[in-house]
């Protein structure tokens, strides 16, 4: 019986440890009669060209010999345990190409970037994060940056949070404009359940991307094969995913809703205030294949976002053990908040054969958003004894009212078409033109007015006792109405080519990008380019350079001054950088891993200044600076435990500016260092009991005072070199503990109700593990006798137990 039972147990292993091998040749015809030798047996390759090979438990070099076709030779590693390997056959007489050609996953969507790194779908689904699992996972890249656990905004490399192209399905996603705080952020418009592939480039990508200067990230959604439900539900919200195919697999659909209230974790905040934060999103997927030639898709998404903030009290220490500090503040008042987005994508894609492919993107987005409020507020700045707790001097006691009526309306409509040439499977022409509508309605009036012992803020200095004749002035007033419809046009061009360079193994990817747009009527220019050199070394090395110029196209954002205005003569911001790569495949104790090196350095010019308050930007509406970046990424990744995938990551990185020639100062991004991890573990006797990690340590962002109105009603300049700050360094872990009991393979359930599930997962996750107080911006009191401004940390969320149940249908 025991023996039966050991029989048993190891059939799956042998049903599963296999080498699935296709050989081509260059028309992707299929090659039979082909001599394979592996592990000391031969075999030979069917009329399909295919062969099944039982998988080695050591490392085994795999060689295919057929006569007048170059030979090819592989090891093949032990894990995982069922490999595709797909060859492709050159004949002799013909011109040298790249032997092997990696295909991809069924269905998944090629990609030529040497810069794209992959990110899996499945850890994106099971991380434990608040802002969203796909953005939750990139944050634990070398080159992602945050320190706002409810955004999933991030800053890639001393960017900031505009400077990221988004893309799903190809096409460009806009996020929310008006969000000033991690608070208000609700659902990311990444949908975990619905992405088949990632794909993230931190810099030197191809030019077929947009006119961002930090990174790019593209999503594809999947398309089902089968009806099948998925859902979630927690204490912050839920999920429900359902999709199906026809039983011809011409038509697929998917459509997901998600829900989502962030109130009992916003209970964790050290202040007294009302929540009620709500955020729902609907989207779908729909593909219909006409014919083998044609096919047509659509997207379609539609989220609301509700924000209501009613503030009671708040008490904040700060300072030193020898300079104890206290801000005691008493509100009165409300914010209402909301925001609204709608997006639908029509596609058409066209294939005549196999070396070329037509696309024609149709796609409309709207954004509305509003933010009210109106809050008053008395406070006291005061230093108290440490042991006793009892007050001993008030720096400052005053009051201060914060209003802000501000709507905005963003639509923009347009359609993009793409085409590629591929003559062979080692080389690709790509072109493409894009077309624009945008019209942005916005009507700003927000204002703060500051009481301080009786006298407004900002105001000139005057000896104590001496009567102050200045009039009562707003510490800021930001006050327009803009509605422009500007039209953008852009335009590229890419080659791709794999060969040979005697014995090493060459891609080179260079194109061109243009674009036109007429509010400012600029046209800018982007030349970019790739090239990867994979030696024949026993070490697999493989050695890349990219760069070229890439510009931030403004919109919004950038062109709105610090008085409310667009400015008509903004300018695109430029970055010319150069980014020197390395990545090293190795075994270490018999399992692989994968060491990734990146230096870069930008030259950056026309930027803009801005200040970075809470996750919104503000800039100054001029391009009056200068500046320069440079760092070094690493990322070592591999199976720390056998069988899933872990990274840690590092970096070190800084970014400057100077401004009217003032001098180089810090970004509000400067990194600097920075350490993350994602781990995953499970217990090898009972393997459905999983765990998965995020641990980060930052150092502190800059933060100095904010770019404002002088006394004169001008932009003040100076303001940044004053009061420099920076944050204290930002630490956080992450944990998510699961149960499976039902999956589809180790613990599947036949007959029955239970029966009816692929997948049942109870799940904890512990946020802030250690409850760190950590700090995402400064609000800057003023004492008013000395003009001395007190930085006063504005925390995040503590330590929350969140309990979610998964299932799969």
């Amino acid at each position: 019986m025991k023996k039966i039972l050991l029989l048993l147990s190891v059939m799956p292993a042998f049903a599963f440890s296999q080498i699935n091998l296709k050989v081509l040749d260059e028309d992707g015809k299929p090659v039979s009669q082909a001599n394979v030798f592996y592990n000391n047996q031969n075999f030979t390759t069917d009329d399909n060209g295919f062969v099944k090979i039982i998988l080695a438990d050591s490392e085994q070099q795999l060689s295919v010999q057929k006569e007048n076709f170059r030979g090819f030779s592989k090891n093949i590693r032990p894990t995982p345990k069922t490999q595709n390997v797909n060859v492709l056959f050159v004949n002799t007489q013909r011109e040298t190409q790249i032997q092997e050609v990696v295909f991809q996953k069924k269905g998944k969507p090629k990609v030529t970037d040497l810069t794209s790194m992959e990110i899996s779908t499945k850890e994106a689904q099971q991380v434990a994060s608040l802002s969203g699992g796909v953005e939750g996972l990139l944050k634990t890249l070398p080159s992602v940056n945050s320190n706002a656990e409810l955004s999933s905004q991030y800053m890639v490399r001393g960017g900031n949070y505009d400077e990221n192209l988004i893309y799903i399905n190809d096409i460009e996603i806009y996020r929310p404009f008006l969000i000033r705080n991690s608070l208000q952020e609700g659902l990311s418009i990444i949908n975990p359940d619905m992405v088949q592939s990632i794909n993230f480039s931190a810099g030197g990508f191809e030019a077929k991307y947009g006119d961002k200067m930090s990174s790019s990230l593209n999503i594809y959604y999947r398309q089902p094969t089968k009806f099948e439900l998925s859902g979630e539900a927690s204490l912050i919200g839920g999920r429900l995913t359902t999709g199906f195919a026809s039983k011809d697999k011409k038509l697929s659909a998917m459509i997901s809703g998600r829900y989502r209230n962030t109130n009992l974790v916003l209970n964790t905040l050290n202040e007294d205030t009302d929540f009620n934060p709500q955020y729902m999103d609907l989207q779908t997927y729909i593909n219909y294949k006409l014919n083998e030639k044609w096919d047509v898709s659509f997207i379609g998404y539609w989220s609301k976002n509700d924000y209501e903030m009613v503030p009671k009290v708040k008490e904040v220490e700060f300072g030193t053990l020898q300079s104890p500090l206290k801000l005691s503040v008493f509100y009165n008042g409300t914010e209402d908040d909301q925001y609204k987005n709608m997006m639908g994508t029509a596609s058409v894609n066209f294939k005549p054969n196999k070396k070329w492919s037509f696309s024609l993107d149709n796609f409309a987005y709207q954004n509305r958003e509003r933010e009210y409020y109106s809050i008053a507020s008395a406070y006291a700045l005061q230093t108290f004894d440490p042991i006793t707790g009892a007050p001993i001097t008030s720096y400052d006691v005053g009051g201060q009212i914060d209003h802000a009526r501000n709507d905005l309306m963003v639509k923009t409509y347009g359609t993009q078409f793409k085409t590629k040439y591929s003559p062979d499977v080692n080389t690709d022409f790509e072109v493409g033109l894009k077309f624009e509508k945008e019209n942005l309605k916005d009507f700003t009036n927000e204002w703060q007015l500051v009481d301080s012992l009786g006298y407004s803020t900002p105001r000139n200095y005057v000896d104590p006792g001496t009567l102050d004749p200045s009039q009562l002035r707003l510490r800021y007033h930001i006050s327009g109405a803009n509605h422009i419809q500007p039209t953008r046009l852009s335009a590229y061009a890419q080659y791709s080519k794999k060969f040979y360079w005697g014995e090493n193994r060459v891609f080179v990817n260079a194109g061109i990008r243009a674009a036109h747009w007429d509010f400012n009527d600029e046209t800018i220019i982007s030349p970019r380019a790739q090239i990867a050199i994979k030696p024949n070394w026993d070490m697999d090395m493989l050695f890349k350079v990219s760069g070229g110029v890439y510009y931030q196209a403004p919109f919004y954002k950038e062109i709105k001054d610090v008085d409310g205005n667009f400015n008509p003569n903004i300018k695109s911001q430029r970055s010319m950088q150069i980014i020197l790569a390395n990545d090293y495949e190795f075994r270490m104790v018999d399992r692989p891993f994968k060491l990734t090196t990146e230096a870069y350095f930008k030259k950056m010019d026309d930027l803009i200044p801005y200040y970075l308050d809470n996750v919104r930007i503000r800039y100054a509406g001029e391009n009056n600076a200068e500046g320069y970046a440079y760092g070094v990424d690493t990322r070592l990744f591999g199976e720390f435990v056998p069988g899933v995938d872990s990274w840690i990551s590092a970096s070190y990185a800084r970014v400057y500016e100077n401004i009217e020639g003032r001098g180089d100062i810090p970004r509000p991004t400067d990194p600097r260092f920075r350490f993350s991890m994602f781990y995953q573990d499970y217990m090898p006797k009972f393997p459905s009991m999983r765990v998965n990690l995020t641990l980060v340590y930052a150092n502190g962002l800059p933060s100095g005072t904010p770019i404002s109105l002088d006394m004169n009603g001008k932009p003040d300049f100076e303001a940044p070199y004053k009061f420099q700050r920076t944050l204290p360094s930002y630490k956080r872990v992450d944990i998510g503990l699961s149960k499976v009991f039902i999956d589809q393979k180790d613990n599947k359930v036949n007959g029955g109700f239970w029966g009816n599930f692929n997948e049942l997962t109870l799940g904890v996750q512990i946020f802030n593990a250690f409850n760190i107080n950590n700090t995402v911006a400064n609000q800057w009191v003023n004492d008013v006798n000395t003009g001395y401004n007190y930085p006063v940390p504005v925390r995040l969320t503590g330590r929350f137990f969140n309990v979610k149940l998964e299932f799969k249908l």
